[in-house]
């Protein structure tokens, strides 16, 4: 895996930072760490960037301001955050302005969207969820053996988006997620698709595989309903690839530990002047 090259690109509302020349080979200081899990719970984002123009400062401090943070190696740079600015300060750092961001995935969507929902007669929950993504303004994806309820005498609600969501999932014994802006149905402590990402020492393992329990707040982890309880796992850090994402179908190939997992949590720490960029997740039976 090619680790040489790293490259970003962070855009919002309208202009993107982070493009190097050969006669600017070093972009604007950034330092990101990035947070996902396989839950409700809305993931989050903090970005630090130095000496910002006034331009940029004023559109980052506009209300609900949009982010995108793209990183990788060379021209292959996935969206590893996309979300609403949910705080911002500029201090001073020595002699340059650090500016300090938190983002939040899906945080307009899910605080401002509110549905007025009725159907007659036999219902699928799968049109319901489509409904209520269309309502809130974002894409839908579902898992490749997602199942879906039918409601037998219609279905109505008038309230939150997301807990318009809960009530369609939970018949079906689904979860939804917000991941990158796009809301994610799969089936409970499942992967969207059977595809899988190798992680070995070949595609950016580092070190070796340390074996834990992992649970997760509000998240059942017992899957015959027996409730939360801890599991075994793996904590493995790799080299950043933005393309592996929460819920990703993993084949770990190492000395101490092999076999396929999915990915439950996941943190992207990264800075352009020093240090590596890096991946440390955790990682669940699949």
């Amino acid at each position: 895996m090619i680790q040489f090259d790293r490259q970003y690109r962070f855009a919002a509302n309208g202009f993107e930072i982070g493009e190097t020349t050969p006669e600017q080979p070093t972009a604007i200081h950034i330092s990101f760490s990035v947070e996902k899990a396989d839950t409700e719970t809305p993931n989050s984002a903090k970005i630090s960037l130095w000496n910002l123009n006034p331009e940029h400062l004023a559109i980052l401090n506009e209300k609900d301001c949009a982010v995108i943070l793209r990183a990788g190696y060379g021209n292959m740079m996935p969206q590893i955050f996309v979300g609403t600015i949910s705080y911002i300060d500029t201090a001073l750092d020595g002699s340059d302005r650090e500016t300090s961001i938190e983002v939040v995935d899906g945080r307009v969507q899910l605080r401002d969207t509110f549905v007025s929902l009725s159907y007659s007669g036999k219902m699928n929950s799968k049109k319901i969820i489509q409904d209520i993504a269309d309502k809130m303004g974002v894409a839908v994806s579902f898992s490749y053996n997602a199942k879906f309820y039918d409601f037998p005498n219609g279905f109505s609600y008038v309230g939150s988006a997301r807990t318009a969501l809960d009530k369609a999932c939970v018949s079906s014994a689904l979860q939804w997620q917000i991941q990158n802006g796009i809301l994610q149905i799969k089936m409970r402590y499942d992967t969207m698709t059977r595809e899988a990402y190798v992680i070995s020492p070949e595609t950016g393992l580092i070190g070796i595989p340390k074996k834990i329990m992992i649970s997760s707040e509000g998240v059942t982890m017992d899957t015959v309903g027996n409730g939360d309880k801890e599991r075994p796992g793996y904590e493995v850090e790799y080299f950043l690839n933005g393309a592996i994402g929460i819920g990703d179908y993993i084949r770990l190939e190492s000395k101490i530990a092999s076999g396929y997992f999915r990915i439950h949590s996941l943190v992207m720490d990264g800075d352009n002047i020093e240090g590596d960029w890096l991946c440390t997740a955790k990682l669940i039976e699949a």
